[in-house]
């Protein structure tokens, strides 16, 4: 399992994000969006994760302000992503279609 969503994860393009149930149920594992949480949490440095280009299915930045939201905010503008609001995506926009 780990495996198979580390591949979805790296294959997010710049400029496009995913939502957690998406990669899961793109690695094969519809009901594993958790999974993806903790794979992040854990495998982002030692595999070089994009990990900021995944939100929650709301098209928002799942973390706090505490947590790097703002962090993750940079760092999709900076790959050409637009806010609707202050912490969410216009998914029918950004949304990556494999």
């Amino acid at each position: 399992m780990t495996d198979e969503i580390i591949q979805m994860i790296k294959s997010i393009p710049k400029g496009k994000v995913a939502t957690y149930g998406q990669i899961a149920a793109l690695a094969g594992y519809p009901k594993g969006a958790r999974q993806v949480v903790r794979i992040l949490h854990t495998c982002t440095a030692k595999y070089h994760l994009p990990w900021h280009r995944v939100i929650n299915a709301k098209g928002e930045i799942a973390l706090s302000i505490y947590n790097g939201a703002d962090e993750q905010k940079a760092m999709l503008q900076a790959e050409g992503i637009q806010f609707l609001e202050e912490y969410k995506i216009d998914m029918k926009r950004y949304q990556w279609q494999r």
